[in-house]
């Protein structure tokens, strides 16, 4: 590790906070001010939550000499996405109690809930443990929740690929009891491993940054597994799961200005077998722990670690650390990093919906009643519900006799509507929180989107694409959080109604986008992708996506790895 005065704030705080204690006790009780103590907003991340104020509000509030309308967004780890009725239930009910009444569905698979007021983050955090589900490392310098594809399609081997997401979750979550003292009362969750005061994988300060796992099982990436700082591609032979290709250093996030930040997707490195997967995700672990820059966090993601010491470098450290090495990776084809909408049933009579949830937001509107809709399906329902990494869900594993019961439920309050109303671009859509409660927000994202595609569907429909897979991703700033970077239509926002627009990623999540065109507003995003629309539409190949289509036609180069991201 590098001097400790050269070491970033963050680094100090985490040396000083007693394995994630700091001074959040305190914080929490002070009735003064509904914000943390600084250095607790940065501890409070590892439990799962983020300080947040509402921006919207901010100066009125200025005005009246009243201090932000501070409150917190906590996020729920969930493993693989599967969730159970009851845990829906419960998500539910604490959204209407101490949130905004309102469930985020996120780009990695989990439940969000907005607008918990300090005083009840106890009760909320409780509430949600007391259906087995906890948020310890749903946020900071640690493994995040880790991601599973969710295919209904691949049901036959979902089990087997969601049983090592969720080995790998339990023996990366930190075994610090800090989580438990502070909002459990020293009750310790049923379905973690033993926790202690002392990390024996992360050591006292963690990580320099935050890590992401994701699993898939092709033809579907519909985790988008090279985004991430580990990557699994599961292989199958002969019906069975038979281990995994490992891929290392992806990564979305970059700051303006500073073209040595980039977004880089990951590199295969090898294949692993299914019984020791958890092994290598434990040494790739440590040794970021040990490489990773600690000085400036701009710089502390896995993948400028490898950068900076070479691919090679690194594959030799994991094998002396690993002690034998990775056997050659195995062929695999990507088609698609969508989510397959409608129904599908498995090979035991079962059945699987996958439903379209806009921006990811379970709510209410004069529309569509979706929160009403699932709860109400939740109450009967016998299988689990899959969260996808595209912010959408799957009733999975209906049973035959409530099938038609689940659909007139739906139908009823407009969760599932005729096919027609929908174009593939909008069920291909993606948008991250951003204003009016993400403090690095420069733009709308999922308020902003479903209006932004008002027109585009217009332009999409005028040309015959309503049936064209085309994925379009918005963010309210640079760090990447629904993935912009890996959208044949990617939006990242510069400033309030400005946009900076990128094309030519690969339709499975293989290849980066690149930057087109800068600071447009609503109608110069659309007078520029009328004519590129238009043109894919009267020229494409056949089966050609329109992202390797603006590629082709010379719109944008390809970009072919993080490194010259912006060339």
């Amino acid at each position: 590790m590098a001097d400790t005065q050269q070491l970033s704030e963050v680094e100090h705080i985490k040396d000083a906070s007693n394995y994630l204690r700091g001074t959040l006790r305190q914080s929490v009780r002070n009735p003064i001010t509904g914000a943390l103590y600084p250095d607790d907003t940065h501890l409070i991340k590892f439990h799962g939550s983020y300080q947040q104020t509402d921006r919207d509000l901010d100066s009125e509030r200025k005005r009246q000499k009243l201090e932000p309308l501070y409150s917190f967004m906590i996020r729920v780890r969930v493993p693989g996405g599967v969730a159970t009725p009851e845990q829906w239930l419960r998500m539910d009910e604490l959204a209407d109690t101490y949130a905004n009444g309102t469930l985020k569905l996120t780009t990695r698979q989990t439940f969000q809930l907005h607008g918990v007021l300090k005083r009840n983050l106890p009760e909320t955090i409780q509430g949600f443990n007391a259906v087995l589900m906890d948020s310890i490392a749903g946020c900071g310098d640690v493994n995040r929740n880790v991601m599973c594809g969710v295919n209904p399609s691949e049901s036959r081997l979902h089990a087997q690929v969601y049983e090592v997401s969720r080995q790998i979750s339990a023996h990366l979550t930190p075994r610090t009891t800090a989580y438990w003292e502070l909002w459990l009362n020293g009750e310790q969750h049923l379905s973690t491993e033993p926790a202690q005061d002392e990390e024996p994988i992360y050591g006292k300060t963690y990580l320099p940054r935050k890590f992401k796992i994701a699993l898939a099982l092709p033809p579907y990436n519909d985790t988008d597994i090279f985004a991430n700082d580990i990557g699994l591609i599961g292989i199958e032979e002969n019906g069975e799961l038979v281990g995994f290709n490992v891929a290392v250093g992806g990564g979305m996030g970059m700051t303006f200005g500073m073209p040595d930040t980039y977004p880089r997707l990951a590199d295969l490195i090898g294949f692993v077998p299914t019984d020791m997967v958890v092994d290598v995700c434990e040494k790739i672990v440590t040794i970021q722990r040990d490489w990773g820059n600690r000085q400036n966090r701009k710089f502390s993601r896995l993948k400028y670690t490898i950068d900076k010491v070479g691919l090679e470098t690194f594959r030799a450290e994991l094998h002396q650390r690993l002690g034998y090495e990775l056997a050659e990776a195995r062929p695999y084809r990507f088609e698609t990093s969508s989510d397959a909408f409608g129904w599908v049933e498995s090979p035991d009579g079962r059945y699987h919906l996958t439903l379209y949830v806009e921006g990811g937001r379970v709510q209410n509107t004069e529309q569509v009643q979706l929160k009403t809709a699932m709860r109400e399906v939740a109450a009967f329902h016998t299988g689990e519900f899959r969260l996808t990494g595209n912010q959408n869900v799957v009733i999975a594993n209906i049973a035959p006799e409530h099938r038609a019961r689940i659909e007139a439920v739906l139908v009823q309050y407009g969760a599932l509507g005729p096919a027609q109303q929908r174009t593939a671009l909008r069920l291909g859509s993606l948008a991250c929180v951003a204003l009016n409660t993400c403090s690095l927000a420069f733009a709308e994202a999922e308020r902003y989107l479903p209006q932004l595609l008002d027109r585009l569907d217009a332009v999409i429909r005028a040309n015959g694409l309503a049936n064209e897979g085309i994925l379009i991703r918005m963010t309210g700033c640079p760090n990447g959080c629904a993935r912009p970077y890996l959208g044949e239509i990617g939006l990242v926002g510069r400033a309030v109604g400005r946009y900076n627009l990128y094309l030519g990623a690969d339709h499975g999540g293989q290849r980066l986008n690149k930057l087109y065109r800068e600071m447009l507003d609503e109608d110069g995003i659309v007078q520029e992708l009328r004519p590129l629309l238009e043109a894919y539409a009267q020229h494409r190949q056949p089966s050609e996506r329109f992202g390797d289509f603006v590629i082709r036609q010379g719109y944008v180069a390809a970009t072919t790895h993080g490194q010259n991201f912006h060339a």
